[in-house]
C-alpha cells in the first residue's frame, strides 16, 4: 500500500467507524458465534503474495465482526465499560500515525511531559493532594504488581530483587474478598505465594474489610515470625462494588508501618464528582492508587492512572540502567519506563489531552452522575417487580440483583438460565457473580454514549425474558 492509497482507506475506514457507532443498536450486543468460527474462516497458512485492500476489508466485516462483542454497545451493561470516545479514537489514530516508542524522555521528549501534567490533570480532578506524582500503565493488573513488588522490596530493606526470596522470612499482603483477581496474579509473579495473601472478613453493606480483623491478623502473624508487607485495599470493587474504610485500614498499616495500595480500577473515576470522593474518605493516607480512565472517563483502553507518595521507591523497586538506556548532558528529566514493568511505552497521554480537553470535568461529571442516577432508578423498578430481589443496593452505578418467584426449588440455576438467556436474545449484556455463595446477577452502567432509555430498557428485558423460563 501507498500513501496515496492510504488516504482513500483512512477515509473509507473513519466513515465506517462512524456509521458503526451511529448503528450499534442494532448489532446484537455480545457476540453470537460459536466456538470456532472465527478459527475456521481463516486459512491455516500465511499468503505468499499480497491482497487488495479490498479483499482484505470485505474479511474483516465477513470473519471479524461477527465474533465481536460490542462494548461500545448502549446495552453493554455486563464487567465495566472500555469506551472509545471520537476524540480518543482521533487520538489513537494520531498516537498509532506516530509511532512514537516513548521509553525514555530523549526517545519522545513531548510525550514524557505531557504524561506528567495529564497525571497531574487526573490528580487535580480527583481531589488528590500534591503529595502525589504519577504514571500512566497500561492496566490497573500492571499497577498493582508494581505496588506488590514495591511492598515486597520495602518489607525485606530493598534485597528481594538482588538476593532472591530464598532464605527471606515469609511476607505477607493483606486484602478482603472483594478485591479483582489481579492482586492474586500479583502474589503469584513477585513471588510471595497465594498462601501468604491473607483474606480480612469484611462486614456491612459496603462489604469492606474489617480493620479490627485486619489489625489482629497483623499481629497474629508478626507472633508467629511472618513479615507483614502491605494492604490492598479495594474501592468499588468487580463483584459487587465492595469498598473498604479506606482511612481506618490506613491508620492500622501505619501503626505497623506498612505499606497501602488502593485499587479503584473503575470507582476512582467517579471521584471527579465531589459528592462521591465519601466513598474513598483517607485516601491521602495511601501510598499508591490506581484507577482507569479507559473505563469510566470516555479514554479508550488503555490507560491506567498509578498515583504515588513516593516515586523513589517505585523507581528504585523497578528501574535498570545500563548504558544504552542512559540521557547524558540532561539533569532531572523522568524516565517514565523506570516507574513500568514494561520498558516499551505507548503515548497514552495523547488520548487523554483530546478527552479532558472535548468534553471538559463538567461534561464528563455528568455523564457519571447521569449513569449513577439511571442505575438507582432501575434497580428501585426491579426489586419493586414481584420475583425479583435486590441483593446489593447500588455503589455508584453497579449493583445485583436475582430472580427469585414463589416456589423457586434451585436459584442460582434459575438465575443463571436467566443470565445466559439475556445474553442470547442480544439486546443488552449482563454477567453474574456470587454474594455470599450464592450466585446473583449484576449489572452496570458506563457506557458513554447510554441514555435513560437504554437502561430503562433493560428493565423490560429482563422481566420479559424471565417469564419465559
Amino acid at each position: 500500500m501507498n500513501w496515496s492509497e492510504f488516504t482513500k482507506w483512512g477515509a473509507r475506514i473513519s466513515e465506517w467507524a462512524a456509521r458503526y457507532h451511529r448503528d450499534i443498536r442494532s448489532r446484537p450486543v455480545r457476540s453470537q458465534a460459536a466456538p470456532g468460527d472465527t478459527l475456521k474462516a481463516l486459512p491455516e497458512h500465511p499468503p505468499e503474495t499480497g491482497v487488495p485492500m479490498e479483499a482484505i476489508f470485505d474479511d474483516f466485516e465477513r470473519i471479524v465482526m461477527p465474533g465481536i462483542t460490542h462494548w461500545q454497545h448502549p446495552g453493554f451493561f455486563a464487567y465495566f465499560p472500555s469506551n472509545a470516545t471520537p476524540p480518543s479514537i482521533l487520538a489513537e489514530f494520531l498516537s498509532s500515525t506516530i509511532a512514537a516508542q516513548c521509553m525514555l524522555w530523549q526517545t519522545s521528549p513531548a510525550a514524557t511531559e505531557m504524561e506528567t501534567r495529564m497525571v497531574d490533570w487526573l490528580r487535580q480532578s480527583l481531589g488528590l493532594d500534591s503529595g502525589f506524582e504519577g504514571v500512566i500503565q497500561d492496566s490497573a493488573s500492571s499497577a498493582t504488581l508494581a505496588a506488590v513488588l514495591t511492598m515486597r522490596e520495602r518489607a525485606l530493606n530493598w534485597t528481594g530483587n538482588s538476593d532472591g526470596l530464598a532464605g527471606q522470612p515469609k511476607l505477607r499482603i493483606y486484602c478482603s474478598e472483594e478485591v479483582h483477581t489481579s492482586v492474586d496474579r500479583a502474589i503469584w509473579i513477585a513471588g510471595i505465594g497465594q498462601a501468604n495473601l491473607c483474606r480480612i472478613p469484611t462486614r456491612g453493606p459496603l462489604r469492606g474489610m474489617d480493620p479490627d480483623a485486619l489489625d489482629a491478623a497483623i499481629r497474629e502473624d508478626s507472633a508467629a515470625g511472618l513479615r507483614p508487607a502491605g494492604i490492598v485495599v479495594s474501592v468499588g470493587g468487580t463483584g459487587t462494588g465492595g469498598t473498604d474504610p479506606v482511612g481506618a485500614v490506613c491508620d492500622v498499616a501505619a501503626a505497623h508501618d506498612l505499606y497501602v495500595h488502593v485499587d479503584a480500577a473503575w470507582a476512582g473515576a467517579a471521584m471527579i464528582c465531589p459528592e462521591f470522593r465519601s466513598l474513598w474518605d483517607g485516601v491521602e493516607k495511601a501510598d499508591s492508587i490506581v484507577f482507569n480512565p479507559h473505563k469510566w472517563l470516555g479514554v479508550q483502553f488503555d490507560c491506567s492512572a498509578h498515583f504515588v507518595k513516593s516515586p523513589d521507591d517505585l523507581v528504585r523497586t523497578l528501574a535498570i540502567r545500563p548504558e544504552y538506556l542512559k540521557t547524558h548532558g540532561h539533569d532531572g528529566i523522568v524516565n517514565y519506563s523506570e516507574w513500568s514493568i514494561p520498558l516499551g511505552r505507548r503515548f497514552r497521554a495523547l488520548k487523554l489531552w483530546f478527552v479532558l480537553r472535548t468534553y471538559g470535568l463538567e461534561g464528563l461529571r455528568q455523564m457519571i452522575r447521569n449513569h449513577v442516577e439511571w442505575s438507582r432508578e432501575l434497580y428501585d423498578m426491579l426489586v419493586a417487580t414481584p420475583g425479583f430481589e435486590g441483593v446489593t443496593a447500588p455503589v455508584l452505578s453497579l449493583f445485583t440483583f436475582r430472580y427469585m418467584p414463589e416456589g423457586t426449588t434451585d436459584p442460582d440455576a434459575l438465575n443463571l438460565r436467566l443470565v445466559n438467556a439475556i445474553n442470547d436474545d442480544g439486546r443488552i449484556y449482563l454477567t453474574q457473580t456470587r454474594v455470599d455463595d450464592a450466585l446473583v446477577i449484576r449489572f452496570q452502567v458506563g457506557q458513554a454514549e447510554v441514555t435513560r432509555e437504554d437502561v430503562l430498557m433493560a428493565h423490560e428485558v429482563i422481566t420479559e425474558i424471565a417469564a419465559t423460563l
